[in-house]
């Protein structure tokens, strides 16, 4: 997606702030170089020659690969650069560690602390953030490849990581069952890296921000300045692909405690099922479920109009039918987080149907199931069979839209 359609799909969204992506790839960063103009001095980017264009910030998700008692560990990280030229000296820095050309997610020779000594060095204002800590693969937590702990993976630079991104497939109550996360703060970003704009902005972070910078947002994270987050938006963790433990060839899903009644190994195959991250965060916890700590940021659950709108027609997300009602939705609210979050129920079922209005009433109200996704596999979301009757629409209080990023 070119950076003009990211700016258009942003604005959709509602989204203020949206991150690069790939800001360590060669051609994609002179892209960005080429179309991205600075905003005053606030560390912020806007299309070049677009008054209206969405801001954004400087990021990139890089994968480290090194050993650890002999054996292969293997994390994504997710790295927010304050300006293009730190873009390029850190680029230029990580090219002797790995192909920056091969993949959008790099993979570089480097532990997680000599990861964090490069991105430093270039600038003490970039940050290193654990990409979706809890993935089977490619994670700080995983268990395929992650560790026991965030010192094991950061070491001496430990104290340099500020925030953990929870991922599709955990939010934060389940975070906040291991009280070894407590003084780190809990961000959500969608993750996206396909070509389905819809995607995009599926997970988000509301921050009260002294003003709409780079600096301000850094500060927020590192708890050092006036800014915080307020919370994030977040899908169903069971939607994620990896919440439930299971083996997709043989299509075996298993909560926690039926996977470790048959050794977590698959009833069908006999071979070791992919752990889900309900399971691993339940191996770290020293917490009851449902325990939350105080002053920590809040959440709210949502999913992609465009998902919402495809299960309450009864149709896949590839169909062409939720994207005519999805447009006309979001033309006459101004964007989609105001339509899943603010706009009148009855008003939606005017414009479309009972049923489509019914559907995102019981996103806000938190009544709908999803079947949990499993190795790979996303959730599926099951809507109550009554959604449409207009008895039910009760809202309570809509949540407030600050800063969305």
């Amino acid at each position: 997606m070119s950076i003009p359609s990211l700016s258009v799909a942003a604005k959709t969204k509602g989204l203020h702030i949206i991150g690069t992506g790939d800001a360590t790839h060669p051609k994609w960063l002179a892209e960005v170089k080429e179309q991205l103009s600075p905003e005053n001095d606030s560390g912020l980017y806007t299309v070049s020659g677009q008054a209206s264009s969405s801001r954004f910030i400087l990021t990139a998700e890089v994968a480290t690969i090194s050993q650890l008692n002999g054996k292969s560990k293997r994390i994504h990280h997710l790295l927010l650069l304050p300006s293009i030229e730190v873009a390029y000296q850190l680029s230029d820095i990580l090219k002797s560690k790995g192909d920056l050309n091969s993949d959008g997610r790099p993979m570089l020779h480097l532990t997680g602390s000599e990861l964090v000594e490069a991105v430093k060095s270039v600038s003490a204002w970039a940050e290193v953030i654990p990409a979706h800590i809890w993935t089977p693969w490619w994670s700080l937590f995983g268990s395929i490849g992650g560790y026991d702990s965030i010192e094991q993976c950061y070491e001496d630079k430990v104290d340099e990581i500020h925030a953990l991104e929870t991922g599709l497939s955990s939010d934060p109550p389940m975070n906040w069952r291991i009280s070894n996360l407590d003084k780190y703060v809990l961000v959500s970003n969608s993750d996206s890296h396909s070509a389905n704009p819809h995607r995009l902005g599926r997970e988000a972070n509301v921050f009260n921000l002294p003003s709409l910078s780079y600096r301000s947002i850094i500060e927020s994270l590192r708890k050092t300045g006036e800014g915080s987050l307020r919370h994030t938006i977040e899908t169903y963790p069971q939607y994620g692909k990896y919440h439930w433990t299971g083996h997709r060839k043989c299509e075996v899903v298993l909560s926690p405690s039926d996977s470790i009644k048959i050794g977590n190994k698959c009833p069908k195959c006999g071979r070791k099922l992919t752990l889900g991250v309900d399971q691993r965060i339940d191996e770290f916890s020293d917490r009851p479920a449902g325990f939350q700590p105080e002053d920590v940021p809040g959440f709210k659950h949502l999913l992609p109009l465009h998902e919402v709108i495809s299960s309450a027609l009864g149709c896949t997300i590839y169909s062409s039918k939720p994207q005519p009602i999805y447009d006309k939705l979001v033309a006459s609210f101004g964007d989609e987080f105001t339509v899943t979050l603010k706009a009148p129920i009855e008003i939606i079922a005017k414009l479309t149907t009972p049923e489509i209005a019914g559907a995102v009433w019981a996103i806000r109200q938190n009544k709908v199931r999803v079947k949990p996704g499993y190795d790979g596999l996303y959730g599926r979301l099951v809507l109550p069979s009554n959604i449409s009757d207009k008895e039910m629409w009760v809202e309570s209080k809509p949540a407030s839209l600050d800063y969305w990023v």
